[in-house]
């Protein structure tokens, strides 16, 4: 039982009282004294709070910032002022560092973001301290009705409670301490991997014993955690599950967990449209619609306003408040600080298309001075990465509630300079002799950093793929000097449109007209995204505004349009592609592919090494051509998609790719990649870099026409014929194109015709009812109606006629080959 207050004075009178009694009370007293004692020191309940220096002792190494950090001996401890409670803090959890050996997965590489959320401290009871996750996914303006119907069908969720360990209470503030040291030790809901990450990469069961907490910083807005954390692994389901490795060894995984204040005052927000692309944070509204709901979506952007707003609204360039500042990473190498910084500022002249001067610029971090830190989020930085993975990234923390971004740290690995070498070669090396060398000048190679850099650069404030801009391009256009040098060979920088290989060595065509640079949808969607409008108060407002803005830079030049990266049905909107024409552009870059073939062994050429470099060169040349392949496959049984509004009377948002268009992109498959592309095929470098042609050619021609021959393909044929009747280009016009090159001479039989014709027939089978619906079983989805399989079992009755009668005019491998594939259709339409 508790003392109580009253009880401690209560002993307190008796014993003064005690003071001037006589000697046998003094006696009496002193007998009692340790009974008394004893239940005024009795030990305290577990749960009673200590003072706080005993807990926060004064071996603690402490750092501040908006909530404080201590460590003492091995346990981490936080303190929480009450002026935080309440306050939204965002939780980004991403892996700083990955093992080597890792299963195959879209995440689970260093950069990777693996989680975030908004959460919320407040007090409990029982001297707790609860952690409470916030959802902006469903919004009400309104105070009565629907607001309060909201909030009671969401209550937001307590994801964590920890019990308070002390209360610090003192004449500065008031702060609530934790141990939160336990908490990171183990599996939790704040800081570690989802369930479904952990299912993508292939992690089992986390071992505490084998983890361990790294760092706790406290900065002014920001905390930052370094954990350390070891998981068992799934065993290999496949061929290829794993990159490599044992499935017996453990994947150990450091993940940083940053906790971002939220701005007390929120940003006002813009609304997004798919006809510009950005980034954007999506809500259900419930006061647009007065009979329903509507989905709106904000861009994400940095929060920009002009210092002096009246020169602003006068049509002066003014400065920002608080301008973009990306530091460069102490530990880049010095020679390629200039070009990563020049990359940063590239985008001033967009920011001034926006009313802002000086608005973003790049800058060294400073080596002087000890507060400095990347992990500092007031501190947006460009992080030099020694890895040995090719790749850079542009990820950014935002302001969920608004799309406000808070900072960036640009991810930027060491061997993405291979990759830069790798792309420039292949589709520059016939038009710039300095690109035919393993070791590209530091001058070309800082160029080439520049321009990525700003492709990164672009994400950080928000702007999406840009893949249909290069479509906007004439092919022609593309190998005019004079034109391609003045406007680039892509409006956007932020297209996949890496290099102008159209452009031919009799061209004589400059690198203006060869690299990427920050065009004029970049400086357009600057403008759109970042405009300061203060006359209108709420996003809502802004819409009819920015409809007529859009309307008019699409009327004025289709070089401003935005074609999303996520549509796998319109051919407009490819990576790596060039042009308004697959198929021409295409051949151009066949041209030259064909001119570096013969070059491989010299360009690659370095003493003292193996032929490495020349079956790396190689096999870039075959990865490039499947790139033209793809570019001309989409087009089969395409679908155009344009975002747009009422206002646009003459646009048409869906499509079919004409005719016309498919027959010519079936033709070109046929005679540059289903017709044995032979100069692939080069002895002396099979002799000395041991390259494998036949299954480069085989694996291309097979992934080509598994494309082509597919359920997709021939749901959306069908459905194109029963729109659009003779108008559309069909099934059975596919087939009537692909069988002369396919079928045509029996006697014609080599590896790649008989790998390609069992392609043909498998891809058919899997196409039939039983296959689709064991397929679709095992996939967990509903079979839907499909021609696909009648089209195929059409097909297939229609081969087998000519495969049986292939069988008797041949011998040897030929006809054994017939034979099988003979076996194989009647074995699938007997369908037992």
């Amino acid at each position: 039982m508790k003392t109580s207050f009253l009880s401690v004075w209560t002993l307190a009178i008796f014993l003064l009282a005690g003071s001037s009694a006589p000697a046998d009370a003094k006696i009496f007293k002193k007998k009692n004294k340790k009974a008394q004692t004893e239940k005024v020191v009795k030990p305290a309940s577990k749960d009673a709070l200590k003072p706080y220096n005993q807990v926060i002792t004064d071996q603690a190494k402490s750092t501040h910032g908006f909530i404080s950090v201590h460590k003492v001996g091995n346990n981490y401890f936080l303190e929480i002022p009450d002026t935080m409670l309440g306050r939204e803090i965002l939780v980004v959890n991403r892996i700083s560092k990955a093992p080597a050996a890792r299963q195959k997965s879209r995440v689970g590489y260093p950069g990777d973001i693996i989680g975030s959320k908004v959460i919320r401290f407040e007090a409990g009871p029982d001297k707790n301290l609860f952690v409470r996750e916030l959802s902006y996914r469903e919004r009400s303006s309104e105070k009565e009705g629907m607001y309060q119907s909201v909030l009671n069908s969401n209550i937001q969720p307590i994801v964590a409670n920890f019990k308070l360990e002390s209360i610090r209470n003192d004449s500065l503030h008031r702060g609530y301490v934790f141990n939160i040291g336990t908490y990171l030790k183990k599996e939790n809901p704040l800081f570690t991997f989802s369930k479904e990450d952990k299912e993508y990469i292939g992690l089992q069961a986390f071992n505490a014993d084998a983890s361990y907490v790294d760092t706790l910083k406290a900065f002014p807005q920001n905390l930052e955690i370094s954990n350390v954390m070891t998981y068992s692994r799934k065993k290999a389901e496949g061929a290829g599950f794993l990159e490599t490795g044992s499935t017996d060894t453990p994947l150990t995984y450091e993940v940083n967990s940053s906790l971002v204040l939220l701005p007390e005052k929120p940003m006002k927000s813009r609304l997004f449209d798919p006809r510009v692309g950005y980034f954007t944070v999506r809500y259900t509204d419930f006061d647009s619609n007065p009979q329903g709901i509507e989905y709106k979506q904000l861009i994400t952007r940095w929060r920009l306003e002009p210092k002096d707003e009246a020169a602003y609204l006068r049509g002066e360039l003014v400065e920002p408040k608080k301008p973009i500042v990306i530091y460069i990473d102490p530990a880049t190498p010095k020679k390629w600080v200039p070009y990563l910084i020049q990359g940063v500022n590239d985008w001033q002249v967009a920011f001034e298309k926006a009313g802002f001067k000086n608005a973003i610029y790049a800058k060294e971090a400073p080596t002087d001075d000890a507060s400095w830190s990347l992990e500092d989020a007031r501190h947006s930085a460009i992080v030099y990465k020694p890895s040995d993975i090719p790749n850079a990234s542009g990820p950014h923390i935002n302001d969920p509630r608004t799309g406000e971004i808070l900072e960036t740290h640009i991810n930027w690995y060491h061997n993405v300079m291979s990759l830069l070498r790798n792309w420039y070669m292949i589709q520059a090396g016939t038009i710039d002799e300095a690109a035919r060398k393993m070791q590209l000048d530091d001058e070309l190679m800082g160029q080439l950093i520049r321009f990525v850099s700003s492709h990164e650069v672009g994400h950080t404030l928000g702007l999406r793929h840009n893949f249909g801009s290069s479509h906007t391009v004439p092919v022609e256009k593309l190998r005019d000097k004079a034109w391609v040098e003045a406007n680039g060979h892509t409006p956007s920088i932020m297209d996949y449109a890496r290099f102008n290989y159209v452009a031919q060595p009799e061209d004589s065509i400059s690198r203006k007209g060869i690299f990427p640079r920050i065009g004029m949808y970049d400086k357009w969607a600057i403008e759109w995204g970042y405009r300061w409008m203060p006359q209108f108060k709420a996003p809502e407002a802004e819409v009819p505004y920015s409809n007529q803005s859009i309307i008019a830079k699409l009327n004025e030049d289709v070089r401003y349009t935005f074609g999303t990266e996520s549509d796998p049905n319109d051919p407009r909107n490819q990576s790596e592609d060039l042009g308004d024409d697959s198929m021409l552009a295409s051949e151009y870059g066949i041209r030259n592919l064909k001119r570096i073939m013969p070059q491989i062994k010299a360009w690659s050429h370095e003493p003292n090494k193996s032929y490495a470099g020349a079956a790396e060169i190689y096999t870039q040349v075959v990865n490039q051509l499947a790139r033209y392949m793809g570019h001309v496959a989409k087009n089969v049984a395409g679908i155009y998609s344009t975002p747009i509004t009422v206002e646009q009377t003459h646009a048409v948002a869906r499509e079919f790719v004409p005719a016309d268009i498919q027959r010519r992109a079936v033709a070109f498959l046929n005679e540059q990649l289903f017709t044995t592309p032979e100069w692939l095929i080069d002895q002396e470098l099979i002799a000395k870099a041991r390259i494998t042609p036949v299954n480069a050619i085989c694996s291309l021609q097979s992934s080509v026409l598994s494309r082509l021959l597919s359920r997709n393909t021939f749901d959306k044929m069908s459905e194109n014929e029963a729109l659009n009747g003779s108008k559309a280009y069909t099934a059975a016009q596919l087939f009537a194109d692909l069988r002369p090159v396919f079928w045509d001479n029996p006697m014609r039989s080599d590896i790649f015709r008989r790998n390609i014709q069992k392609t043909y027939v498998e891809n058919l089978i899997g196409l039939l009812d039983k296959a689709q619906a064991e397929a679709d079983k095992r996939a967990n989805r509903r079979s839907r109606y499909s021609d696909a399989p009648a089209i195929a079992r059409g097909e297939l009755i229609a081969l087998e006629r000519l495969v049986k009668s292939a069988a008797g005019q041949t011998s040897g491998v030929a006809r054994s080959h017939y034979q099988n594939l003979q076996a194989l259709i009647e074995d699938a339409l007997d369908n037992k």
